[in-house]
């Protein structure tokens, strides 16, 4: 396994982006999203996606030069048509639509449509803790995961983020998808060539599977929980209110028809809207209390928390956010390990744009 400086897969990754036709700004921006994933830690969402945006690219499905406008809009909410861009480059236009609209009633809410993957969620609603602000953030994506007792392959796996700030506390940041593992960790796996835990997969049948390559065989992944007794049924409900904010809000293709990741796979028939959805929000904090006040019993709330007792062989409970800032810390300091499959990626990109690596 390699390791790479920050800086290093800054240079790199910023290139690509210009080679693909994206403006000098928008490089900059697609980069820090793509990266902030390698360095939080969510290597499924970071430069192991590089290749796959590529391909959509050269398949004519993200258009490198978008043109980012609002279609609709009231004091606190907007309709932003991305364009076919790199949802890396359309969803944190998106985020500070909600957070100027937010600086003047208090809320702000934008819906997407016409976009592309979107990288971590986690990114696009922490940038709302930059304006002392609360920030949301979801997606719809390819449809991967069977629905509570079906085979078929209807939903994405909808990631959920929310942040929130707090005072001498780091802020608190949720960020997860809504199925029991996201796509990517399937495809980490399948690099590894190792088997999924129970739960993850379902064969064609509806049968469990630990096949890390499944979804090539038919198979989908599974709503949050796994199975009707270990509560599917609220990772199906979480998953299908991000689809319907996400596309069904804003004019995207919900449901089966959201656009594939894969370039290779078709885009289905009879689309109702227009790519993938993204919802995003920002609320500032004294649209309801105090700023301070709220944020010195945020404090109070993650002290309480960390002092929870711990259940045996666990050192301590841990906050959302966590395990990503303190990967954060490490990574920028020791740089990002890439395992070998990634990286020869890398190595071919870096060739067929005529770059170093």
């Amino acid at each position: 396994m390699a390791i790479y400086s920050y800086d290093r897969l800054v240079q790199f990754v910023q290139a690509v982006f210009i080679k693909m036709g994206c403006p000098e700004t928008d490089a900059i921006t697609a980069t820090t999203v793509l990266l902030s994933a390698d360095l939080r830690g969510i290597d499924s969402h970071g430069v192991a996606r590089l290749s796959g945006y590529i391909r959509l690219w050269e398949a004519g499905r993200i258009n490198a030069k978008p043109n980012l406008r609002i279609v609709h809009e009231t004091p606190s909410t907007a309709v932003v048509d991305g364009d076919a861009g790199l949802g890396l480059v359309v969803a944190p236009f998106a985020m500070k639509v909600a957070i100027e609209k937010a600086k003047q009633v208090g809320t702000g809410w934008v819906s997407v449509k016409n976009s592309n993957h979107f990288g971590i969620a986690g990114y696009h609603a922490m940038m709302a803790l930059q304006e002392d602000m609360i920030g949301m953030a979801m997606t719809n994506a390819s449809a991967l995961v069977a629905p509570t007792f079906s085979v078929e392959k209807m939903l994405g796996t909808n990631p959920i983020a929310v942040a929130i700030p707090a005072n001498n506390q780091p802020s608190f940041v949720a960020d997860f998808a809504t199925t029991t593992a996201a796509n990517g960790k399937l495809e980490i796996l399948q690099r590894k060539n190792q088997d999924t835990p129970i739960g993850w997969v379902q064969d064609k049948e509806g049968n469990a599977s630990t096949d890390s390559n499944i979804l090539k065989k038919q198979g989908s992944l599974l709503p949050l929980g796994s199975d009707r007794e270990h509560g599917s049924h609220k990772g199906y409900a979480l998953g299908s209110i991000v689809d319907i904010f996400s596309a069904v809000l804003s004019g995207a293709s919900y449901g089966p028809w959201a656009p594939p990741f894969p370039a290779y796979i078709p885009m289905p028939e009879n689309q109702p809207g227009q790519g993938l959805g993204h919802f995003l929000g920002a609320m500032r904090i004294d649209a309801f209390r105090p700023s301070q006040e709220f944020k010195d019993h945020m404090d109070h709330w993650i002290e309480r928390f960390r002092n929870a007792t711990p259940a045996p062989g666990h050192e301590k409970v841990l906050i959302p956010g966590d395990p990503e800032r303190e990967m954060e810390t490490i990574r920028m300091k020791d740089g990002i390990p890439l395992v070998d499959a990634v990286e020869q990626d890398l190595i071919l990109v870096a060739s067929n744009f005529k770059l170093t690596l």
